[in-house]
């Protein structure tokens, strides 16, 4: 049987209409946490589309792969999410200043980035 041209389309369409960038948002550690022995940040992506956003972490310029754990994307009603905890030491928070996490989506980068405060 010789495909139609409608099941030739089907086949090879990637996602229907134009890519959605994610909202992407960066979560610190809360004041609690940070009084404890070690803290977390979170990076929320929500609302994208085709599928396929990955998730790197900066701290200071450079790339940490260390303490990073990224969920499964999720699908609903044809939009994707996903989010990405970076743990760290308290030293290493303490070490830190710029945290940026960096998404990489349908070509284009998008970032949310957390500077701490100098404390007086």
């Amino acid at each position: 049987m010789i495909p139609t041209l409608i099941d030739v389309r089907t086949a090879f369409t990637g996602h229907a209409g134009a890519a959605v960038k994610p909202s992407v948002s960066l979560l610190p550690p809360s004041s609690l946490q940070i009084s404890g022995d070690s803290a977390a940040l979170l990076c929320l992506l929500s609302s994208y589309s085709p599928q396929g956003a990955t998730v790197s972490w900066t701290l200071d310029g450079s790339e940490v792969t260390e303490g990073v754990q990224t969920s499964a994307e999720s699908e609903r009603d044809g939009r994707y999410s996903r989010s990405s905890v970076l743990s760290l030491s308290k030293a290493r928070w303490e070490g830190a200043d710029r945290f940026v996490c960096r998404v990489r989506h349908d070509g284009a980068d998008h970032e949310a980035s957390f500077l701490k405060s100098s404390q007086c």
